[in-house]
């Protein structure tokens, strides 16, 4: 499956877009009560400034002309109470309004968050960190910004819209007729130039996102950046992202601001045409004074709105483009199933039967893959750089799936466990282990709820019969360390150690060891080995190392090359196979 963002086909956005907006509608089922109130307030808010102009016509001609002045004074009053009326529910709507588009946003955050803790590991190595921020935060905040400060404008102005246009038809039709066709003109004009706003604004999104991962991934790699003195070369990296962000909000600025001229245009031309031809039917006795400022007034509300909405369709074109990008993730489906319960007919821990493996399509990277693991013995798969280990490791874990082929786990599918299920029984120490800013003893218990509850010395009890205390005591804190953002008050090391205790303390039927050794000093290593020894009977073993003295107590030895998993016999037929694969590649 197709996991990049930036790559999807059109009919695929359509389609992640749709399913979006269903889950949409769904998350925000629960504010219907208060966009129903909000609706009511607007027509009633519409309806106050819609009989306004009529009662000032009335009041021109009935009073100012005759001069009762008694009769324009309460009138005036009416009107003040009117506007006074409107004032308070444009703020009652604007303030219930403004709390629904928080608590949307909070709850789209959280399906988009949510949706991405299910997503699976491809998914992460074909996206930019950068980029998925952007669509979390930035994104959805747009989206927040129409929906609690422009919708109900929207919503407002079409109906102060409507409302006009009833109003201007009803008292002279054909002035009215002429009078709204300008409007007409605005709506083609329209019609042609959304999809390219729309595009326009999408482009500058995508270079927002790609300018937030290419700052993500320069602040991340810092100190590689000093290391080798390349400031230059990310600087020159920025400043395209820069540039190309710059272009793209240009383009995005000239397209939002391209409405409002043309509507101001073809507003004053309504406007002008209703003056002429009102004074030419005030010449002819068919219409008063009063009514030519009763129907300006009613011009001008049917315009002015539209020019509003030249405003506001630029924003609703903004948030469109950040919905097609937050809808591209919220329809995104995990391509690792959890399948029914298959029982294989199966003595081992862990088999592999005739597995083939590709991260992409065309490029198969494990092929006729065939071998099994016993339970509580110890296995060590060895190779050159690029052979496959760590690929075969995670099969085993099952953060990718078998293209071809079967992966048993005690006996069953490996996809028929549940995520729960599948990481009770493996546990995974990575090369490179990320810890979380806490404590050690918040990184030891992650994903642990048997000992959330436990106090300090109570794990501490747990870590001594675990036989890791010795690990333990190299903090100088203990489990009260702390664990700062990107760990950097701590060496790779004891990063390995921490990563190394919460596997253990999980104490799963399969442990899967990725160099889990590789930054750590030979008398600690030593120590782990101790450590490994002392594991359940039960426990079993699968280490991906280079050094001799961690694979030479393996019950048995697995060579890792060119897409093949090959039984290596003794170490010194496993070395000789690693010199030669090491000669070819």
């Amino acid at each position: 499956m197709n996991y990049n963002l930036n790559q999807g086909s059109a009919t695929q956005e359509k389609r992640s877009t749709y399913q979006a907006l269903k889950k949409l509608i769904q998350l925000i089922s629960n504010e219907r009560r208060n966009l129903w109130i909000a609706s009511g307030i607007i027509l009633l808010n519409s309806g106050l400034l819609l009989l306004g102009p009529l009662l000032i016509g009335h009041t021109i001609d009935a009073y100012v002309r005759t001069k009762q002045y008694q009769g324009v004074l309460q009138f005036s009053a009416i009107l003040l109470g009117m506007y006074l009326i409107a004032f308070c529910t444009g703020y009652l709507q604007t303030k219930l309004m403004g709390g629904v588009g928080q608590r949307m946003l909070y709850t789209l955050r959280n399906a988009i968050f949510n949706k991405l803790q299910e997503l699976p590991v491809a998914f992460f190595n074909e996206n930019k960190a950068g980029d998925l921020i952007s669509r979390v935060n930035s994104d959805t905040d747009k989206i927040n910004q129409f929906f609690s400060q422009s919708l109900m404008q929207f919503i407002g102005s079409i109906v102060t819209m409507i409302g006009a246009g009833i109003f201007l038809l009803l008292i002279n039709f054909e002035l009215g007729a002429v009078t709204l066709g300008p409007a007409v003109l605005i709506l083609i004009f329209t019609a042609l130039v959304s999809p390219w706003v729309k595009r326009r604004n999408a482009a500058n999104l995508k270079s927002v996102g790609g300018m937030s991962a290419e700052i993500q991934e320069s602040l991340s790699n810092f100190k590689v950046i000093i290391a080798f003195n390349r400031r230059d070369y990310f600087r020159k990296r920025f400043d395209e992202a820069n540039q190309n962000n710059y272009r793209t909000a240009i383009g995005a600025g000239l397209a939002n601001n391209i409405l409002m001229p043309v509507y101001g245009l073809l507003s004053s031309m309504a406007q002008l045409i209703v003056l002429l031809f009102g004074i030419y039917l005030i010449s002819q006795g068919e219409f008063t004074i009063g009514l030519l400022v009763s129907y300006l007034s009613y011009a001008i509300n049917f315009y002015n709105p539209l020019k509003q909405l030249a405003a506001l369709w630029a924003s609703f074109q903004v948030a469109m483009a950040s919905w097609d990008r937050v809808s591209q993730i919220l329809s995104l489906e995990n391509d690792l199933p959890q399948l029914k319960d298959t029982v294989e007919t199966s003595t081992s821990l862990l088999e592999f039967r005739n597995v083939h493996f590709s991260y992409t399509e065309g490029q198969e990277i494990l092929h006729h893959i065939n071998f099994s693991l016993e339970k509580g013995k110890t296995y060590a798969l060895i190779g050159p750089t690029g052979g496959g280990k760590t690929t075969t490791a995670s099969l085993i874990a099952r953060l990718y799936d078998a293209t071809e082929g079967t992966v048993l786990l005690s006996g069953k599918d490996i996809r028929s466990y549940t995520d729960e299920e599948r990481s009770k029984k493996i546990g995974f120490i990575l090369q490179e282990p990320f810890l979380f800013s806490g404590t050690v003893k918040d990184n030891i218990l992650y994903g642990n709820p048997k000992y959330q509850d436990y106090s300090n010395a109570q794990l501490e009890e747990v870590i001594k019969a675990a036989n890791l205390e010795a690990l333990l005591a190299i903090f100088d804190e203990g489990l009260e360390t702390l664990v700062t953002s990107g760990s950097d008050n701590i060496s790779l090391g004891q990063k390995q150690l921490i990563a190394f205790m919460r596997a253990v303390l999980r104490n799963p039927e399969l442990l899967i060891l990725d160099e889990a050794t590789a930054n750590i000093d030979t008398i600690t290593e030593q120590l782990l080995g101790m450590i490994l020894k002392n594991l359940s009977k039960d426990t079993t073993l699968v280490i991906i190392a280079h050094r001799l003295n961690t694979i030479e107590n393996a019950d048995e030895i697995f060579f890792v090359n060119s897409g093949e998993v090959i039984r290596a016999g003794t170490l010194d037929h496993a070395m000789d196979m690693l010199l030669k694969g090491k000669r070819k590649s």
